[in-house]
């Protein structure tokens, strides 16, 4: 799959294509109808599907410090499409100046100039350009005169998660920021994954038997409530059963929140200075301080054993990570 940041990194010779628009973050279950439908229309048609997002958020941009929290980051949504059969993705820088292109002129500039759109797929909610005011309606109009169907997809999905809210990345977001990781699973089809470089902590968890690889996340990542979590610490190309600790460890008068994963029964990992992944699959329990440091050792015993048979009844429910 091609990835192009900016437009000036679309290939000269580029032919028609299919195409669609969005933040697109989490790439979850809504998302995949909508992408999915795009892959699909460019088999049809022999030219190649590509997905348009933008970095940072437009919220950033339009509205300073309103950046919501990123359930995944653009190179992992990038691999995320590309598992739906996208052929190319363009990531476009969005700053003020951008912002302020007309529709007209986004439709110009983007679909017709540059990736000589044959169809683009959408919501119906889809809104761009200057203040959001273009919509499917307006994209269909310009359509006519530029040479390109407009495929509108409903990708309003809805399940047990949120009681029942249509699937989409605010209720991700919300879901995750509770703690309920398997709620958010079941909206983004897949476990949510929070993702860093592993650095040195206080290596308290060395000393208390339990060593912990502490995860310095991307910035703006959509971390879980604090507490405890059954899931999987991705690292080297191998996925480890892990007990994962969300939180500031008030045992110790912590104040820095912190993501730290114990590889269940692993021994003599050094993962210092890698770049690894976590995947939530299940809470555990919440954030606590306990009476005395052997308590806290009963209580993580206790959290290990019960992360352990949650994934292991995954596993047998064929319930893997990516």
């Amino acid at each position: 799959m091609q990835r192009w940041r900016g437009l000036e990194d679309i290939p000269q010779d580029w032919g028609r294509s299919v195409v669609t628009i969005g933040s697109y973050d989490g790439v979850h279950r809504g998302h995949q109808l909508i992408i999915g439908r795009a892959v699909e229309r460019a088999r049809e048609l022999g030219v190649p599907a590509v997905v348009v997002t933008f970095d940072p958020h437009p919220s950033e941009v339009v509205r300073p410090g309103s950046h919501p929290p990123l359930l995944a980051p653009h190179h992992r949504r990038a691999e995320l499409m590309a598992e739906l059969g996208v052929d190319a993705v363009l990531i476009l820088p969005f700053t003020t100046e951008f912002s302020k292109l007309s529709p007209a002129d986004f439709v110009v500039k983007v679909l017709v100039d540059k990736l000589h759109a044959r169809v683009v797929v959408e919501g119906p909610n889809f809104r761009f350009g200057h203040k959001a005011a273009g919509n499917v309606a307006f994209l269909t109009e310009l359509g006519a005169t530029y040479d390109y169907e407009v495929d509108v997809i409903d990708l309003f999905v809805s399940g047990e998660a949120g009681g029942g809210e249509p699937f989409s990345s605010t209720l991700t977001r919300r879901l995750v920021a509770e703690g309920d990781v398997e709620g958010a699973a079941e909206i983004l089809g897949r476990p949510h994954r929070v993702e860093g470089v592993v650095v040195r902590g206080a290596q308290r968890g060395r000393e208390l038997g339990f060593p912990t690889a502490n995860v310095e996340t991307l910035p703006h990542t959509a971390i879980p409530a604090d507490g405890v979590y059954a899931g999987w610490l991705h690292a080297q190309g191998e996925a480890m059963p892990a007990a994962i600790s969300v939180g500031t460890n008030p045992q110790f008068d912590g104040t820095e929140r912190t993501v730290e994963a114990y590889a269940i029964d692993r021994v003599g990992l050094d993962l210092y200075g890698l770049h690894v992944a976590v995947d939530f699959l299940a809470f555990v329990r919440g954030q606590a301080k306990f009476d005395s440091i052997d308590e806290l050792l009963v209580a993580i015993a206790d959290d290990v054993k019960k992360a352990r048979e949650l994934i292991e009844a995954a596993d047998s429910g064929n319930g893997l990570p990516e």
